[in-house]
């Protein structure tokens, strides 16, 4: 798995998790937890992560929907 997408913005996730959704590509969110218990502090960030295979095309829907997607490879 690869990560997309590093944002402390709920709105983005849910977003670009529903962006992917409709184009058929699964999609796991890391960090959830942790990013509750840290409160409103807004320190640690959500991870959103693909499949290789998933990567480039994933990149591709957020960039063309106005996010900007992680490019570590």
């Amino acid at each position: 798995m690869k990560e997309l997408l590093r944002t402390n913005d709920p709105t983005e996730i849910a977003f670009a998790t529903a962006l992917l959704d409709g184009e058929g590509i699964a999609v796991f969110e890391l960090d959830v937890h942790m990013s509750i218990l840290e409160g409103a502090l807004g320190i640690l960030p959500r991870r959103l992560m693909v499949a290789d295979r998933d990567l480039f095309i994933a990149r591709a829907v957020l960039r063309d929907n106005g996010l900007d997607p992680s490019s570590d490879d």
